[in-house]
């Protein structure tokens, strides 16, 4: 059975896409067949990883929705271990759509079933909202993964995405677990960044992974080449953070 790691945060711009990306590529070149589903209608780990949002083939809408099987919806990727399922703009609608449906918060998990044992890690980018998407992934996930911003707006709003969890864990999905915190766009430079990690790790301890994602040119600008760090820059601070990142999670078993 592969291990299900759903990447969240109900605040957008915290790194949370960079993360569900490069975490997936990280390790797909470890040799760790790793899948990567886009379930945030605003596309961008689909972008990020060279596939036009605007593109109208079968996505992740397909298998929510209309229960196209989800195997039907890979798509290859530069690296030989990492495949994608897609999304776009259809799963605006989802929403909507999905609280019509019977069993809507588990439509995912049921999908996942016939594929799980095809793969060692699937990552899930969720979007930046607690609505019925993010559920459904919670719901479908061994873990979850929060990447949380250096900076005090993010970190105030972590203790709305606890409550969340907690009530999946304890209406949906028991097992569920935080894999950990994960501390993004970290400035050295700045008191702030400093402040908020001291503060995370004083009062979260263990949850807390030890790497941390810095601020880095080269990171920020390879969503625009449609390639995960690791292909655009393998020598950049941000590769290398997110290489440690992979190697933090396969630790975890």
């Amino acid at each position: 059975m592969g291990k299900v790691i759903c990447i969240a945060n109900q605040k957008g711009g915290v790194g949370k896409t960079t993360t569900a990306i490069n975490l997936a590529a990280s390790l797909a070149v470890a040799e760790r067949k790793t899948l990567l589903i886009d379930i945030d209608p605003q596309g961008n780990a689909t972008s990020g990883l060279g596939i036009p949002r605007e593109e109208k083939s079968p996505n992740i809408y397909h298998a929510l929705i209309d229960q196209v099987p989800i195997r039907d919806l890979f798509r290859n990727t530069e690296i030989e271990f990492l495949k994608l399922i897609p999304s776009n703009i259809d799963l605006i609608g989802a929403e909507i759509e999905l609280v019509a449906f019977p069993e809507r918060e588990i439509r995912l998990k049921q999908a996942l079933q016939e594929i799980r044992d095809e793969f060692d890690y699937i990552v899930i980018d969720c979007p930046p909202s607690l609505g019925l998407i993010t559920v459904n992934s919670l719901t479908a996930a061994d873990s979850v993964l929060i990447a949380l911003q250096c900076e005090y707006y993010p970190m105030e709003g972590l203790s709305q995405l606890l409550k969340t969890i907690d009530l999946i864990k304890n209406n949906l999905n028991p097992p569920l677990r935080i894999e950990g915190i994960l501390l993004t766009m970290f400035d050295r430079r700045n008191n702030i960044s400093h402040q908020v990690a001291e503060e995370v790790r004083r009062h979260f301890e263990d949850l807390v992974f030890n790497t941390v994602i810095p601020r880095n040119v080269r990171l920020s600008e390879s969503p625009s080449f449609g390639k995960p760090i690791i292909l655009y820059d393998a020598g950049s601070r941000g590769a290398e953070s997110y290489l440690e990142l992979a190697r933090e999670v396969m630790a975890h078993g």
